[in-house]
């Protein structure tokens, strides 16, 4: 049941997607969807995210944290600070923080 649900879920976010790429909400939340089961796919997504919508908070801590389950070390560190940067400049303490600790982290 619970994967039916999930390609429901799946289904869903790909149409809005299809329908408005820019979705910033839909493409994120397609990005999770697809992290443990397509993870280039989810690249794309946060790619795409990172690039076209650059003031999204929340693609930050995810893309560093799923660059940072890849391997891709470097590329990671790249993104969170690039996401304390927009989240600084945004006033948003809470991803500031959140976002220093996972570069503390990979720095550790």
């Amino acid at each position: 049941m619970v994967g039916q649900a999930d390609n429901g879920r799946r289904k869903f976010l790909e149409d809005v997607v299809r329908q408005q790429p820019d979705d910033t909400f839909a493409r994120y939340g397609l990005a999770m969807e697809l992290i443990g089961t397509e993870p280039a796919e989810a690249w794309t997504h946060f790619s795409y995210l990172l690039e076209r919508h650059a003031e999204y908070a929340p693609t930050y801590y995810q893309a560093g944290a799923f660059l940072v389950k890849q391997g891709r070390l470097e590329e990671a560190r790249k993104v969170l600070t690039t996401g304390l940067e927009v989240t600084g400049r945004q006033g948003n303490r809470h991803a500031q923080s959140e976002l220093q600790a996972a570069l503390d982290d990979l720095n550790d």
